[in-house]
């Protein structure tokens, strides 16, 4: 159905903004499992994604990373907010866990750090912190080495 129905518009819409402003990146939210989809999003023009929801089938960063890296900005992905962060209850393995996605969403640039999801109301401030203290530790380090 997208490719018969909703990517022809897209294409058009998102050609029309990228000829018009090609400094202008464009962006399309989409959560779940699109992995099948991402190809024909960028053959429509797309050049972002948000959220990069890696718990949904299909999603695994080191995938979407190796085969569609070169081609997009992935915004998100960076905790899984959902699961993992919400599920664990040790800072210190929320902490990893961004590094970890860190470790493979950023090298190479094409990546905008941010969680999954919105940050839950029952995800405590020791997690929040975890979640941020590593995506700074991160750019700090790879600013030093630079």
């Amino acid at each position: 159905m997208y490719r018969e129905m909703i990517k022809p518009c897209h294409k058009k819409m998102y050609q029309f903004v990228r000829k018009k402003a090609p400094d202008v990146k464009v962006g399309l939210h989409c959560c779940g499992a699109i992995h099948s989809l991402i190809p024909d999003l960028i053959d429509a023009g797309v050049q972002v994604l948000n959220p990069v929801q890696i718990s949904a089938r299909g999603m695994d960063p080191q995938m979407l990373k190796r085969e569609f890296g070169k081609e997009l900005v992935f915004w998100g992905g960076g905790a899984d907010m959902q699961g993992f962060v919400n599920d664990t209850s040790d800072a210190e393995k929320i902490y990893e866990h961004v590094r970890e996605l860190l470790d493979i969403f950023a090298p190479d640039g094409g990546y905008i750090f941010a969680p999954v999801h919105n940050i839950l109301d029952n995800i405590g401030s020791d997690k929040v912190l975890a979640i941020y203290r590593a995506a700074l530790d991160y750019r700090e380090e790879h600013r030093k080495s630079s």
